[in-house]
């Protein structure tokens, strides 16, 4: 028995030694032909370098190598993802193939209105799509991100006050629960950033805004449903409090995947939101893209939309700048393959699929809280929406970190932890509308067995995890210095 583990163990080593400690001097895995052109002189001296240390490997080398790093990926295709908030969980390989057309994939955007008619065509029926889905007026598919669009629609919300003779508003009121680019966004377009608690069920504290609700007062940035996976109850009253003070009132929709079909934000009040496409309507994201952020607004924000927005006149399909628009926040149209995969899934989902869609994830997420509420604390025990966030028990000391470190051992994601900063300990998890009953039991099942552990032995789990190529880390040493390359081992 130790002899077999003992191969195991060398033979998982083997598979983890770096590229360069496989390195063997004189060893070639390639076979270049003599070149049939003239040799020609190198750059000068001061530009060559002469201590770039590269492995001498074989081409099996290479070829396991990056193959076995390949499946060290964490992939939706292969395990549960309930990372929380707005982390996109499901992707359609139709989609790939639309957004792989040759039609579509070549052309370039600086070809005529004339010459991509079927491209415009798409943008445009995207535009009505999310009108449709977020009761607004009109829409614009320009911004490249979800940020983006929060920043969009403050630059909007700006010049529109601006155009009234109130430029001197400079106040957005910020709910303690909202994804943390909002205030960065507020910040960025100019205004000063009031925070805004939660009451006592988890709703924006109304009182506190009709405080803030002055002269000064530009406008608010509220997520609905909020970072707590809650329906706010108060939104819609909130949403005149803002308006008979002058302001205006953006929408986060990062949350829509559990709206669609049974609310439309413009019908509460509101009068500009942004859709992360990368979520709701079905990108692979993340690390940073690809992604797409639109911004549907209502009548009094739409003439200020960024350009170009799709128009549809006598002569086909055109690109048009918005009457009073705050012009151009990208080099070109927008995120084009991100738009033809959206396009793609609210096409064939139709009206009555995506309100299933709503349904399923409302459902999944409060599966996962009626079987985990034994186990964590609630904030606010109420029903929710897209996602639960538990403030995790310290049991003996366990904290969220160290149950999410145990989940990857059992071949889990870990959900988002210490988000929003109201909870303390937070786990914030979203199983989204499209996992199985049997994958969110095995969920629950893994959760159990970590409290379990927690309770019997506090240390086993402040050394989590153990089956991954690397083991707990210093995070904060690993944030403030990094270490970005390869170095030799020091010898001694």
């Amino acid at each position: 028995m130790l002899l077999e583990e003992s191969r195991l163990q060398s033979a998982a080593h083997n598979r983890r030694r770096l590229l360069m400690e496989r390195s063997v001097p004189g060893r070639t895995g390639v076979s270049l032909p003599a070149s049939d052109v003239p040799a020609q002189d190198l750059p000068d001296a001061i530009l060559l370098r002469h201590d770039l240390e590269l492995p001498e490997v074989t081409e099996g080398e290479v070829v396991r190598y990056f193959s076995h790093l390949s499946q060290l990926n964490f992939s939706v295709d292969t395990n549960f993802y309930p990372l929380g908030s707005c982390t996109m969980k499901y992707n359609p390989r139709v989609n790939e193939a639309m957004a792989s057309l040759a039609g579509i994939a070549q052309l370039h955007p600086a070809q005529p209105d004339s010459q991509a008619q079927g491209a415009l065509e798409i943008m445009h029926r995207v535009q009505a799509q999310l009108v449709e889905i977020t009761g607004m007026q009109a829409a614009s598919l320009a911004p490249l991100a979800g940020a983006h669009g929060e920043l969009t629609g403050i630059l909007m919300i700006k010049a529109c006050l601006e155009s009234r003779g109130q430029g001197a508003r400079s106040k957005i009121l910020i709910p303690d629960t909202a994804h943390g680019t909002n205030p960065a966004s507020a910040a960025m377009g100019g205004f000063d950033v009031v925070s805004i608690p939660s009451n006592t069920d988890g709703n924006i504290d109304l009182d506190a805004v009709r405080a803030a609700a002055d002269e000064t007062l530009a406008g608010v940035m509220f997520t609905q449903p909020t970072t707590l996976g809650l329906f706010d109850a108060n939104a819609e009253e909130m949403c005149g409090i803002i308006h008979e003070a002058g302001g205006l009132v953006y929408a986060d929709g990062a949350n829509m995947n559990a709206l669609m079909g049974r609310v439309k934000l413009g019908a509460m009040g509101f009068d500009v939101v942004h859709l992360n496409l990368h979520k709701t309507f079905t990108t692979p994201h993340g690390g940073g893209g690809p992604g797409a952020g639109p911004v549907c607004a209502n009548d009094t924000l739409a003439p200020f939309l960024p350009s170009p927005t799709v128009e549809h006149a006598s002569d086909g399909y055109r690109l048009v700048r918005p009457p009073r628009s705050i012009g151009r926040i990208g080099g070109w149209h927008g995120n084009f393959g991100v738009l033809v995969r959206a396009f793609t899934y609210i096409t064939l989902m139709g009206n009555e699929g995506l309100r299933e869609v709503s349904d399923n994830a409302v459902v999944n997420a409060n599966y996962l809280l009626a079987k985990l509420r034994p186990l964590f604390d609630l904030g606010h025990d109420r029903r929710v929406m897209h996602e639960v966030v538990f403030a995790a028990k310290k049991r003996r000391g366990a904290r969220a970190l160290d149950v999410s470190k145990r989940l990857l051992d059992y071949g889990f994601h870990a959900p988002t932890m210490y988000f929003p900063l109201v909870v303390d300990e937070a786990l914030m998890i979203e199983p989204t509308e499209t996992e199985s009953k049997e994958t969110l039991d095995a969920f629950v099942e893994a959760m159990e067995q970590i409290d379990r552990e927690a309770a019997e032995d506090e240390d086993f789990l402040h050394g989590a995890p153990y089956t991954t190529p690397i083991s707990r880390l210093d995070e904060a040493h690993a944030a403030r210095e990094p270490e970005l390359r390869w170095r030799p081992p020091a010898t001694t």
